[in-house]
C-alpha cells in the first residue's frame, strides 16, 4: 500500500474531539480560549485534557494551537500558560508568532513546533527560515498552489509540511483580518470573528457636497462580494496525495461533532482507497459523502494557481445542501420507554404502546417528521431508513414531529436497523463514552 500522510482534525469540543478520533483522524487539534485563534471554542482546559487522554488512549497525536500575535500584556500571562502546557502535555505546539516561538524553544526546548498557517509560509525559503528556527512541520498557507507546493516538497525534503483540505476559506491572506476587529471590535485573530465576509452589503456612492447617497445597482450577482466557497479537495485528492504532503488538515474547530466526524470519515475511507489501488482511485463516491453537508459550496481555491470565477456564491451564505444534521445516536435501550438523558438503566415503561426488542436513542440536532429519511453515518458504513412516527424517548408520546434542544431525543427501533450495523453502533457508543 501507498504511504499516506497524516490526517488532521479539528476539535472545539470534547464530542468533536472522540469523534475525529473514532472516524479515523490520525491526530487532532484543539485550542484553548485566550491562547489561539478559536476564542470561541466551547471546550476548557480539562475538557482538552480529557480529550488528549482520549485520543492518546487511540494511539493518535494531539497538537495544541497557541497561534496567537502575542502582546506584551500576552506574555505577562505566560507563567499561566506554562502552566497549562506541562498539565495537558500535547504532542507538539501550533505557534505562528515568532516571540511565541522563542517563548516555547526556552520554556519547552523538547516539544515539537508547527508553524501555523497564520504566518503565511508561500516559499521554500520561509519554510527554511522556520526550520533553521526550529520548527518540525510548516504548514502552509492557502493561497500556496499546488504546483507551488510540489516545488517546496522538492526543495525542502527534510521538514514536515502540512496542507488545508478541506474548509471554511477566509478572505484575508490566510485569516490576516481586521474588518471585525474595526466594525465590531471583535478581534479576528484570536478567534472571535464575526465574519463580516459574510455579510450582505449595499455599496453606496456619497456625493459630499450635496450629501445625496446613490446607490451603485448591483448586477445579477448580487452583493455577497467577499463570500468565498469552502475549500474541498477530495476532486484532486490523487494529486494531493502523490505529491507526498505530512499531514492534511480540515479546518472547523467551531463545527459540531456531526460535522468533523462526517468530513473525517469522508477523506478517511477516500484516503485508504487511494492506498490500496491508486490506479483507480476515483473520489465521486466520497464526494457524495460530503455533499449532503451543510455548507457555502465547495471550490478547490488556489490549488491551480488563479482563484476560478466559481469559487464565491454572489447571491447568499446559506447552506446549498438539501440535507441537515438530524442528531447524533448517544445510546442503545432494551425498551422504548423510560429513557433517561443520563443512560442509565432505562426505567419501567409509564405509557404509551412501547415495543420488544429495544431502540436506538437519537439525540436531536434538527427538527424531524414523521416520513423523513435519515441516513447513520458509521465510520466506514452507512444506511438509511423512513421514519414512520417519531416516539419521545423521555415520555413515550408520539408525535408528527420533533424539535431539538432541551435534551430532546427520538427512539428508533432497532428492529428499524440492519442486523450487521447494530454491533456497530453498540461499539461506537461504549468506545465514545469510555474516558
Amino acid at each position: 500500500m501507498k504511504k499516506l500522510p497524516e490526517l488532521l482534525a479539528p476539535a472545539g469540543t470534547l464530542d468533536a474531539f472522540k469523534t475525529a478520533v473514532l472516524y479515523g483522524a490520525d491526530a487532532i487539534y484543539a485550542g484553548l480560549p485566550g491562547f489561539s485563534m478559536r476564542a470561541r471554542a466551547k471546550i476548557d482546559v480539562d475538557g482538552v485534557k480529557s480529550g488528549i487522554e482520549f485520543a492518546h488512549s487511540h494511539g493518535k497525536r494531539v497538537y495544541l494551537a497557541f497561534n496567537l500575535f502575542a502582546h506584551d500584556t500576552d506574555f505577562q500571562n505566560m507563567p499561566r500558560v506554562r502552566e497549562v502546557i506541562e498539565y495537558l502535555r500535547p504532542d507538539a505546539l501550533i505557534v505562528a508568532d515568532a516571540g511565541v516561538m522563542t517563548w516555547v524553544r526556552e520554556n519547552f526546548p523538547n516539544m515539537p513546533i508547527h508553524i501555523s498557517t497564520q504566518a503565511n509560509i508561500c516559499s521554500a525559503a520561509s519554510v527554511k527560515f522556520w526550520q533553521n528556527a526550529g520548527a518540525s512541520l510548516c504548514v502552509l498557507a492557502r493561497e500556496v498552489s499546488h504546483p507551488e507546493f510540489c516545488k517546496i516538497r522538492a526543495a525542502c525534503p527534510d521538514i514536515k509540511l502540512e496542507i488545508f483540505v478541506h474548509g471554511a476559506m477566509c478572505m484575508a491572506y490566510s485569516g490576516r483580518c481586521l474588518l471585525s476587529n474595526y466594525i465590531t471590535g471583535r478581534p479576528s485573530n484570536r478567534g472571535a470573528c464575526a465574519q463580516l465576509c459574510r455579510w450582505k452589503y449595499d455599496v453606496i456612492l456619497r456625493e459630499r457636497e450635496s450629501g445625496i447617497e446613490m446607490p451603485i445597482d448591483e448586477d445579477e450577482h448580487g452583493a455577497y462580494i467577499l463570500n468565498s466557497k469552502d475549500l474541498c479537495l477530495m476532486p484532486r485528492l490523487a494529486e494531493v496525495l502523490e505529491s507526498a504532503p505530512d499531514s492534511l488538515k480540515i479546518e472547523g474547530r467551531n463545527r459540531s461533532e456531526y460535522y468533523v466526524g462526517s468530513v473525517v470519515r469522508a477523506y478517511r475511507n477516500a484516503m485508504d482507497a487511494w492506498a490500496r489501488d491508486p490506479a483507480n482511485f476515483n473520489p465521486d463516491e466520497f464526494m457524495a459523502d460530503l455533499n449532503v453537508l451543510e455548507t457555502r459550496g465547495y471550490t478547490t481555491a488556489f490549488f491551480d494557481g488563479n482563484l476560478p470565477a466559481t469559487a464565491h456564491d454572489y447571491d447568499t451564505t446559506k447552506s446549498d445542501s438539501a440535507f441537515h444534521a438530524a442528531g447524533v445516536v448517544s445510546a442503545v435501550t432494551d425498551k422504548f420507554l423510560g429513557y433517561s438523558p443520563s443512560f442509565a438503566a432505562p426505567a419501567e415503561k409509564k405509557g404509551g404502546t412501547g415495543a420488544a426488542g429495544g431502540a436506538v436513542v437519537l439525540e436531536l440536532r434538527n427538527e424531524v417528521r414523521a416520513g423523513d429519511e435519515i441516513t447513520f453515518l458509521l465510520p466506514h458504513d452507512k444506511f438509511s431508513i423512513k421514519l414512520d412516527e417519531i416516539q419521545n424517548a423521555k415520555t413515550g408520546e408520539f408525535v408528527p414531529k420533533m424539535s431539538a434542544g432541551q435534551g430532546n431525543a427520538i427512539l428508533i427501533p432497532c428492529a428499524k436497523i440492519p442486523h450487521e450495523y447494530l454491533p456497530q453502533i453498540q461499539q461506537y457508543i461504549l468506545a465514545y463514552k469510555r474516558k
